[in-house]
């Protein structure tokens, strides 16, 4: 494996193996071992890339077992890319381990053709929505069925409700300013927050025209690749961006939107997922310099009057991609605090992961669910009335946890309180 194709030398180098970011892994913190630290992973990664050691079971094991959340970038003096370091040792896990017949089969199902196809979310939608509504999910969850259906039992155990209409149906218009126009932006869907975010999506939309933003949501554009970068899937995620690019990047747009701060971390990084592409490299910067978070542009642009007041006692959990991806940390916090009424109240260790980290709350299950008993340990402490945070990946998991260990809660996102408050 010396000289890997994916893992770069001076990105190994950059580890001075201090070990501030140990309290930041939220598996460490968890578990206390090294090889679950981030110090510990980089260590394995450089041996891999040296030829030292091979890609056995505990090195899997312990590359798996990390949530990609880089609250360790944070920590890190030395300005360690690791969100760039497990993608690539990911990378070249895909490639040089063998994979069984049933996972091949489940990657191709899921990354290769429902998570780009809006033809197979939009049958996915509709079926689970019947699923939901008919009665026949009561009877399933009753019946002990999931525990012995594994991944595919636990998946179904977190998932939020099918909304319908999907978002897809917005797809391709263009939404007018509330009076006078103050921008022209474009809003990213994504790809499965238009089945079960669609009412998000329509409250960002309605938030933006509030405060003087033409709406457009191409019609052309895709799932952002973010699921598949994480998983290692480097080509299918770049074959998004390019598509991504293509669709948005030319459209005169003063800022391309994305309220799901998962995404949003990898869009605001086509530019390294595409480096050394010829043909993409200097327009994927041109969209990176558009791109931002919806809390960020908000927060930039100053919020409109005519906000109700929201007599509630709020406590905002850090979406680790908004916090450690993209350094978004004080726009969410200034949106919420501008809501008359509203009282934030912080929790200790806000920025600390939720365990849910894209796919990892069903493929590693156990340490998804002890780290959500620890944050909610941690949202208990502030007793809030509803938990609000900018991703919906972290919602999802945030519901789960208010129901199995807070007091039911909402979970709201900072765009649907602005639009409650923004509401008559």
């Amino acid at each position: 494996m010396a000289g890997s194709k994916h893992l770069r030398q001076k990105d190994l180098d950059k580890c001075v193996h201090c070990g501030l970011c140990l309290n930041a892994c939220p598996t460490y913190r968890e578990l206390g071992i090294e090889m679950d630290s981030p110090r510990g992973r980089v260590y394995q990664m450089a041996q891999v890339s040296a030829g030292e050691r091979g890609m056995g079971e505990s090195y899997l094991e312990h590359m798996g077992l990390c949530l990609a959340c880089r609250g360790c970038e944070t920590a890190c003096p030395s300005g360690v890319q690791y969100g760039r370091l497990i993608e690539a040792a990911r990378a070249e896990i895909q490639e040089s381990v063998p994979k069984t017949a049933t996972v091949r089969l489940l990657q191709w199902l899921v990354f290769r053709k429902l998570l780009p196809s809006r033809v197979l979310l939009r049958a996915m939608g509709a079926g689970l929505a019947l699923y939901q509504k008919s009665g026949l999910q009561a009877l399933v969850r009753g019946s002990g069925l999931l525990k012995a259906m594994g991944a595919m039992g636990r998946a179904e155990a977190l998932a939020p409700e099918a909304e319908t209409p999907t978002f897809f149906t917005s797809y391709g218009k263009v939404f007018p300013a509330a009076g006078e126009r103050r921008y022209r932006v474009a809003l990213l869907g994504g790809c499965m927050a238009n089945v079960f975010f669609a009412r998000l999506n329509e409250a960002t939309v309605r938030v933006l025209q509030k405060n003087g933003c033409e709406v457009a949501v191409p019609d052309e554009q895709t799932c952002c690749g973010a699921l598949h970068a994480h998983q290692g899937l480097k080509a299918e995620a770049q074959a998004l961006a390019r598509r991504n690019i293509d669709a948005l990047v030319d459209g005169g747009y003063d800022a391309v939107l994305t309220n799901a701060a998962g995404c949003g971390s990898t869009l605001k990084e086509y530019h390294e997922l595409l480096e050394g592409d010829p043909a993409y490299e200097e327009k994927a910067r041109r969209f990176v310099g558009k791109m931002r978070d919806v809390t960020e542009f908000l927060a930039s642009i100053g919020l409109v009057e005519g906000l109700r007041e929201l007599p509630y006692r709020v406590t905002y959990q850090d979406s680790c991609h908004l916090a450690h991806g993209q350094r978004v940390r004080a726009q969410p916090r200034k949106l919420l605090r501008s809501i008359p009424g509203l009282k934030l109240v912080e929790m200790p260790a806000s920025d600390v992961c939720c365990g849910s980290a894209g796919i990892y709350n069903v493929v590693q299950n156990e340490m998804s669910m002890r780290i959500l008993e620890t944050k909610m340990g941690n949202v208990n402490v502030v007793n809030p009335d509803v938990i609000a945070t900018a991703n919906p990946g972290c919602m999802i998991q945030l519901r789960a946890g208010a129901a199995r260990h807070g007091k039911g809660q909402p979970v709201k996102h900072v765009v649907e309180l602005l639009d409650e408050a923004y509401s008559s």
